[in-house]
């Protein structure tokens, strides 16, 4: 240290008091920039507040300076954790995709609110479709099930307590296509022992997370048939 004016400056520094200004000669400049460093690394003090950084870089650029003139010290940015920085924004994208993918799957695939991943029903309504028939009225009797395959869609159709209800014969874990067992009254998936109720809800499982229960299907009974809204299906 060149004279009694940095050494004060440095205590006043380090103790956290407003260090008063004085005239700095050459040598003094690397002393200087270190005793920053020092009050900057002691402890708790790795972001220095941002009154004390601004007010130390506007008296260090006026400090007058003998011989050359010292160019101002950059004003230090605060330490930023690069690590916890880039899980941030991996969950943020992680999750902005899940929910643009749920978004995307439920526009394409049904109408009302999405299912949750506990359950709950949705019905598949094609961009493109007509009524198509699937059995006649007289051989769905009540208490009936109904196997259908339309080429675009397959399903079972049912009649219980005089009400028609079609749901998709595709599992909802896979896609392995479903097999009706009729004595118990439910659709069986043969890939991986999962198997569904004729209203579409999951009976059992041995999968480590439940799948959704099927989709439902617009059903309806128009002049002696049971028709089903599906996409039309290849021109011959």
């Amino acid at each position: 240290m060149s004279g009694r004016g940095a050494r004060r400056f440095v205590a006043d520094l380090l103790r956290g008091r407003r260090p008063r200004p004085f005239h700095a000669g050459d040598a003094d400049v690397a002393e200087l920039r270190a005793a920053i460093m020092l009050r900057a690394a002691r402890p708790g003090a790795a972001a220095p507040r941002e009154e004390f950084v601004g007010d130390l870089h506007r008296r260090l650029a006026a400090m007058p300076a003998s011989g050359e003139t010292d160019r101002p010290l950059p004003r230090p940015r605060p330490a930023v954790d690069s690590t916890r920085r880039r899980l941030v924004q991996a969950t943020s994208i992680a999750a902005a995709a899940a929910a643009a993918g749920a978004v995307v799957d439920h526009t394409v695939t049904g109408r009302g609110p999405a299912p949750s991943a506990a359950g709950g029903d949705q019905t598949l309504t094609p961009n493109t479709g007509r009524w198509r028939t699937v059995s006649a009225s007289a051989d769905l009797a009540e208490g009936g099930v109904q196997g259908f395959d339309l080429g675009t869609v397959i399903g079972f159709v049912s009649r219980t307590g005089g009400r028609l209800r079609a749901v998709s014969g595709v599992c909802t874990h896979q896609g392995c296509r479903l097999a009706l067992e009729a004595a118990a009254r439910q659709l069986d998936c043969p890939c991986h022992s999962t198997a569904f109720a004729i209203d579409g809800q999951l009976v059992r499982h041995q999968l480590p997370m439940a799948p959704p229960p099927l989709p439902q299907l617009e059903v309806r009974e128009l002049n002696g048939e049971v028709q089903v809204y599906a996409p039309p299906g290849p021109v011959a």
